[in-house]
């Protein structure tokens, strides 16, 4: 089937949910994607963030087709080899004692909410007095089922469902008074992303993060950390609160973890993992035995090749290359974020809408969020001839629509 019959056939069969973008991609191959007519792309979303090494890399490949030849699912039921042996790498870099598997980032964050809610429960039939209250950030995003998006901010996300479930409050973005008069011990999980992926790449201050773990801990509240988008080296540690050095009681994880093969896990302490027995939460194809085997070679490929100083490293000279867009574009008016999370905020929703497009048009992949901010979330084999290539780019289109702007009539100027 071409690009127009697959159109034609999504259109009369799928649930309008996505405006797609009228290309077909049928392979991949590093950091470039393969569309129908053989033309190659590069690719600086890695499918928002989740083909970390790319594609067709040898170490995914082989995990795959060994697994694929073993055992494909058994249920949690019973055992298998590769859960255990996941497990143990993921508590060994993030610092934390237990891990639930599941299918995606929205289900981790519903087993996280689920979490606090029952150690709250546990708290109080132990006599301690905390409720059932959270509260979430402006900006945020957690994910599309109900829980998620009832701890989501923007109303497009949380109204048409409504309502949605209750007890969630959300505090101003990096207002440490705001979130200390919020805060009470009716609350049991205070929710944030270290760094705000879909609302802009917004990081939260080292200020913020401290509060929020110094009041979760003066009632024994959670403090639940999403790391869906920012987690698993995107930003040059394994967890972005890690540069923080401030630990959370929980934290979600999903995206790059097993390469584009659905996953996602929750981890916690040891303190939080007591409210959960046997029976009161699981998942049928969460942590089956080809997720694990991809995730863990996506792990140790990680740590064989040294790719966190090399997420750093590239990502650094990345975010130095869009300041230098910044410089000589007023359009440009911040830069922000870590690694290989960034973003780039332009200053009309229609100039960022068209600088995506027009970059797409020149074979190179961002996409845009919050409607203004350009996001770049490359596969961590990205090298610097290939920021380069992106950033030439970027700096042609961004002078030829300043320069259009410039010379259309001042009532043509509002994007400009």
């Amino acid at each position: 089937m071409n690009l127009a019959s697959i159109q034609a056939a999504e259109k009369k069969l799928l649930l309008n949910t996505y405006e797609r973008n009228p290309y077909l991609f049928v392979s991949g191959k590093g950091v470039f994607l393969e569309d129908e007519n053989g033309a190659q792309y590069l690719d600086l979303l890695s499918g928002i963030g989740v083909s970390a090494l790319g594609y067709g890399h040898p170490a995914v490949e082989a995990a795959i087709a060994d697994q694929s030849k073993r055992l494909l699912h058994t249920s949690n039921l019973f055992f298998h080899e590769q859960t255990a042996e996941l497990a143990l790498r993921l508590t060994e870099i993030s610092g934390m004692d237990r891990v639930f598997f599941c299918n995606s980032g929205t289900e981790a964050w519903e087993a996280a909410l689920k979490l606090a809610r029952a150690s709250s429960t546990k708290a109080r039939e132990e006599g301690r007095k905390i409720g059932t209250k959270f509260l979430a950030l402006e900006h945020s995003f957690h994910g599309r089922t109900m829980g998620s998006v009832a701890t989501t901010s923007k109303d497009k996300y949380r109204l048409p469902f409504a309502p949605v479930m209750g007890d969630v409050e959300f505090v101003q973005f990096n207002d440490v008074a705001d979130l200390r008069a919020k805060f009470s011990d009716e609350v049991c999980g205070i929710c944030l992303e270290p760094v705000q992926g879909e609302g802009g790449i917004h990081e939260v201050s080292k200020e913020f993060f401290a509060a929020a773990r110094e009041l979760c801990d003066s009632t024994g509240a959670l403090l639940l950390a999403d790391e869906i988008q920012s987690g698993l080296g995107r930003t040059g540690k394994w967890f972005a609160y890690q540069h923080y050095g401030i630990q959370p009681d929980v934290t979600t994880l999903a995206k790059p973890i097993a390469n584009g093969i659905p996953m996602g896990a929750m981890m916690c302490t040891e303190r939080a993992a007591q409210a959960i027995t046997p029976g009161m939460h699981g998942t049928t194809f969460g942590g089956g035995p080809l997720a694990c085997a991809v995730a863990i070679a996506v792990i140790d490929t990680m740590r064989k090749d040294n790719l966190l100083a090399h997420i750093e490293e590239v990502g650094g000279f990345f975010k130095q290359q869009l300041e230098g867009l910044k410089q000589r574009h007023d359009c440009v008016t911040e830069v922000r974020g870590m690694g290989l999370m960034l973003g780039m905020e332009i200053n009309s929703a229609e100039l960022a809408k068209q600088v995506a497009a027009q970059m797409m048009e020149r074979r190179i992949i961002i996409n845009r969020t919050s409607e203004t901010v350009l996001r770049f979330l490359p596969p961590y084999l990205l090298e610097k001839e290939h920021v380069t290539t992106a950033i030439d780019a970027l700096d042609e289109i961004l002078k030829a629509n300043t320069q259009l702007a410039g010379s259309a009539p001042a009532g043509d100027q509002a994007h400009g």
